[in-house]
């Protein structure tokens, strides 16, 4: 059973590190929250630590840039892992080859970079699909479009055994309010249809092992105990928490508001039929990050 708590205080005296989501959590794609941004600022006013844990396909750089742009302070975090950076590591260590068929949006050439934590000499090349070796997705090209449209080149990469290698395990993202698709719906899909997709992010261990490594670079070591997930998304943010053997905060007011019946706060009797369904739960649920 899950703890409907009103703020964020309430129980930030239990932990030292924040891990939160960004994504429905601290902003919407458009603009931040300033409820949440203050939440984080007091929580790091206390002495804690704030570390953003997104499934974002892009580097920790360019996450940075947008939260700028969108009115995230510099001052409400510490560090950044995403996803994006662990499947980087993985590509560049020749997880599915060097030449790959892309599937994103325009202007990600920093994707392809090699991060500075990779040591073999490798050199990733887009290629059309015939060509390719593997496939990386980021993204859609169109993230309205209903991802069945990839269906037939799907089927000709299951034939030849591609493996795709999936920077955001997400299904959908709300940008304002308007409902996107993310690369872990056409992951979900090439694996529906047989094919094998390898995930980085929440709610997969790589992206874990890479916050802790994030943590360790500003000098906090932390026991599992004494961290705190934060999270709309209860198949990434709180299984990911669950699987990671940490508390976790469910943020119901995000992709699941219809399901839980959230306004300001959950409808305690939707969002316990929800975790049931779901076969999930989380430690404390709140309507929005306070």
């Amino acid at each position: 059973m899950t703890q409907i708590i009103q703020s964020l205080a309430e129980i930030s005296d239990r932990y030292d590190v924040l891990l939160c989501d960004l994504w429905g959590c601290l902003h919407n794609g458009v603009s931040a929250f300033p409820d949440a941004v203050a939440a984080l600022q007091a929580f790091k006013a206390k002495g804690g630590t704030v570390l953003l844990l997104t499934n974002s396909p892009r580097p920790r750089a360019q996450v940075e840039e947008q939260l700028a742009e969108i009115g995230v302070p510099r001052d409400c975090w510490d560090s950044i892992a995403s996803s994006g950076d662990s499947a980087r590591v993985a590509l560049h260590r020749g997880m599915v080859g060097e030449k790959v068929w892309f599937i994103g949006t325009p202007n990600e050439e920093a994707f392809f970079e090699k991060p500075d934590i990779v040591e073999e000499d490798t050199q990733i090349t887009p290629v059309p699909l015939d060509e390719a070796e593997g496939i990386v997705c980021t993204g859609p090209t169109d993230p309205l479009a209903d991802p069945d449209v990839y269906r037939p080149q799907f089927l000709a990469a299951k034939a030849r055994g591609l493996k795709l290698l999936c920077a955001n395990p997400d299904i959908q993202v709300d940008r304002g309010e308007a409902r996107e698709w993310c690369a872990g719906a056409l992951a979900r899909l090439y694996t529906e249809m047989g094919g094998e997709s390898l995930y980085f992010g929440k709610p997969h261990a790589p992206i874990y092992t890479l916050a802790r490594m994030r943590l360790a670079q500003i000098g906090i070591d932390c026991a599992p105990e004494r961290v705190l997930a934060v999270g709309d998304g209860i198949h990434t943010d709180i299984q990911g928490a669950l699987g990671d053997g940490t508390d976790a905060l469910f943020i119901t007011g995000g992709l699941a508001r219809t399901e839980t019946g959230t306004e300001d706060q959950p409808d305690p009797e939707k969002l316990d039929r929800y975790l049931q369904e779901t076969q999930l739960s989380a430690t404390y649920s709140i309507g929005h990050l306070r």
